[in-house]
């Protein structure tokens, strides 16, 4: 069939052809075998991203609770812009929540990582299970072991 090997030679224009072949309802002539592989693609890319941006949060979360002497506007920035970049994916995905709650603590462990790599801390020094619950994670006004709660523009 055309429409698969266009799939494997120019990955764009089957994509055109795609959205061409459903908007006109020709139903007979879609790639539906690659066409499903690739919607399941862009779920589970969904969630990678989700998983992604949660370990980095998290990671920032513990170097800044364990390394206060270190604390940067960086870090910060980093902070918020991933609270910011998950509320947003989970506006776009909302089915995404569950999922969230599922990966939550599992998730941990990347963010345990990246402190360890970006410390240079042992990893005695941190927690083996996830300090923050997810609310606090997210919550745009928490920072750990700070003295104030955070407030944005401050």
């Amino acid at each position: 069939m055309y429409t698969s090997h266009l799939y494997e030679t120019d990955f764009y224009a089957w994509t055109q052809e795609q959205v061409s072949l459903l908007k006109t309802q020709e139903w007979e002539q879609l790639d539906t075998v690659n066409l499903i592989e690739e919607i399941e693609t862009l779920g589970r890319r969904e969630r990678q991203e989700l998983r992604n941006r949660l370990g980095v949060l998290l990671g920032h979360l513990l170097k800044w609770q364990f390394q206060p002497e270190k604390r940067s506007n960086s870090w910060l920035g980093t902070i918020r812009e991933q609270r910011i970049q998950i509320k947003l994916l989970m506006q776009d995905s909302p089915s995404l929540k569950p999922y969230l709650d599922e990966v939550f603590f599992s998730v941990y462990e990347l963010g345990l990582a990246l402190a360890i790599r970006g410390t240079q801390l042992g990893e005695q020094v941190f927690p083996e299970i996830c300090p923050y619950t997810l609310d606090q994670t997210l919550n745009p006004k928490f920072l750990p072991n700070s003295n104030q709660v955070y407030e944005q523009g401050e």
